[in-house]
């Protein structure tokens, strides 16, 4: 099964953290998001929508195509007055062209099947000179050995049928900066970041986490009995290795593109 971001009892599944520092810095190296206009495309929860905010971005746009995902996000994001939320999705925003300095899609392009009119529709948007951030992993940060901070390499090595799913949604770098150099962005970088995802204080606050998915798609594929025997595996592996808290991270790449 995959999961519904229309329904209801997801609405929380991207909204229960707060973007790590170890973004932002990541973020403010890349690019300079003070004073700037803002479009989170895919913004879920709208917990980077937030914290563009709080990088004192002029104004944020948040984008979904989901409605539950982005009453969530103006929920989470109601004490900002420069934020913003329209209903739409990455490949026909229904927004004017060439208003933003910055566009963000992160953890967006592994759910869409044609990246040539993605980027095609990122570029419109985008102001001359604009800055195109996508963030997503690629093959290689996913199927990263499992520990105590990679915990998502445990998925993996649980349940090896989880790979071909994963790897069959996952772009490699190349097909991601061929894809932007077609759609006339230049020049082209590519970043790396091992993100903090969250830190637990007790290993049980982790196994709860993965036992309700939270914003772990990919854990929607299983079963709920599958869940609860991967929980336990994850449990087993790090008990003995791991101090608390836990700090568990993700690896992703980024990847910069100018329009030229």
């Amino acid at each position: 099964m995959a999961i519904d971001f229309n329904k209801p009892a997801n609405r929380f599944t991207y909204s229960t953290r707060e973007a790590d520092q170890t973004w932002i810095d990541k973020v403010n190296e890349i690019c300079e998001v003070k004073g700037k206009k803002v479009l989170d495309i895919g913004c879920g929860g709208g917990i980077y929508t937030k914290a563009l905010a709080e990088m004192e971005a002029a104004e944020v746009t948040g984008l979904d195509f989901s409605e539950q995902l982005l009453h969530t996000a103006k929920e989470n994001c109601r004490d900002y007055d420069n934020i913003n939320f329209k209903l739409g999705n990455a490949l026909d925003t229904k927004l004017a062209d060439e208003q933003y300095d910055i566009i963000l899609e992160r953890a967006v392009i592994h759910h869409i099947d044609d990246l040539n009119e993605c980027f095609q529709e990122g570029y419109r948007l985008l102001k001359p000179g604009g800055v195109f951030l996508t963030q997503d992993r690629t093959p290689e940060d996913c199927l990263l050995k499992g520990s105590a901070t990679n915990i998502r390499g445990y998925f993996f090595e649980k349940y090896p049928s989880l790979i071909d799913k994963e790897i069959s949604r996952r772009y490699p770098s190349h097909d991601v900066m061929q894809f932007l150099k077609e759609n006339g962005f230049h020049p082209i970088e590519e970043y790396s970041l091992w993100e903090t995802r969250k830190v637990y204080q007790y290993l049980d606050d982790l196994m709860k986490d993965i036992m309700n998915r939270t914003g772990r798609s990919i854990l929607y594929e299983l079963n709920d009995e599958q869940v609860d025997e991967l929980a336990v595996y994850i449990k087993d592996q790090i008990n003995s290795t791991a101090n608390n808290p836990i700090t568990e991270k993700d690896r992703w790449t980024i990847w910069k593109g100018i329009k030229s």
